[in-house]
């Protein structure tokens, strides 16, 4: 009887425990997925992977742990203290997985060379304000679109080169950002008509470039396409665009 009544109320305490995580993880679900991750980023960048992740092991293993300590025939001073000691694990959690996902996130689209790279806030370069040709702070609001600039000189160049080598490519540092506007005549040169690549592909890639046309309300004929990748997806996604050069679209198909 003594261990039915203890398991009715961990069962309780749980439950309770339960709803409180569950509303904590759609708060940071909108925060994660609302704001920091729009799409496509959340599969392009994983972040939809980790937040589930985090979901896991904070909206789960608190209540889990609530449920193993809790027993009624404490003292209410020992109950307290497990279940703070509980509350402050979770948040701890909590506040480092947030963090890496945070760090994760995509903060600058830049146009680079025949693609568009999507970079992640813990892979740009510290750059002095000073040597940027652009203000720039890294964004909590989805990514920022810029193009990049070509090498001042030969130098500038092979630096360029060595930094490329250690794996710091040129979307990743913001001295080498410009305003989109400014890279737009390149990318004109270099976007390709979507319906070249629709050709290519099998039936199943072709069904997904036609939904995104008809989702985005395209006409197949005007809309072309560049190569979208980031560090964790280097073939798996296109940006759509305009005769202008304006992004309008995206597709999970590959682009090269």
């Amino acid at each position: 009887m003594t261990s039915l009544i203890r398991l009715r109320a961990a069962a309780k305490a749980f439950a309770i425990h339960l709803g409180l995580s569950v509303l904590v993880a759609v708060a940071a679900g909108g925060v994660v997925l609302g704001l920091w991750y729009p799409p496509p980023y959340r599969q392009l960048m994983g972040g939809q992977h980790l937040f589930w992740i985090l979901v896991g092991v904070d909206a789960v293993c608190g209540p889990l742990l609530t449920a193993i300590l809790f027993n009624p025939q404490k003292s209410q001073r020992m109950l307290r203290l497990d279940l703070t000691l509980v509350a402050l694990i979770q948040l701890a959690a909590l506040v480092y997985g947030m963090h890496s996902i945070g760090e994760a996130r995509p903060v600058v689209l830049a146009f680079e060379v025949d693609r568009f790279v999507a970079v992640a806030a813990r892979q740009v370069q510290a750059t002095p304000p000073t040597q940027s040709t652009v203000p720039y702070q890294l964004s909590w609001n989805g990514p920022e679109l810029v193009g990049i600039r070509e090498p001042k000189d030969g130098a500038e160049a092979l630096s360029s080169i060595n930094l490329s080598l250690q794996g710091v490519e040129p979307s990743a540092r913001p001295g080498w950002w410009q305003p989109y506007e400014a890279s737009k005549p390149d990318v004109k040169l270099r976007m390709r008509p979507l319906s070249f690549l629709r050709d290519r592909q099998r039936p199943e890639e072709q069904a997904i470039i036609d939904a995104a046309i008809k989702t985005n309300k395209l006409h197949l004929a005007q809309t072309y396409y560049l190569p979208l990748v980031s560090e964790k997806s280097l073939d798996q996604w296109i940006a759509l665009l305009d005769g202008e050069a304006h992004i309008i679209g995206y597709a999970p198909v590959g682009g090269f």
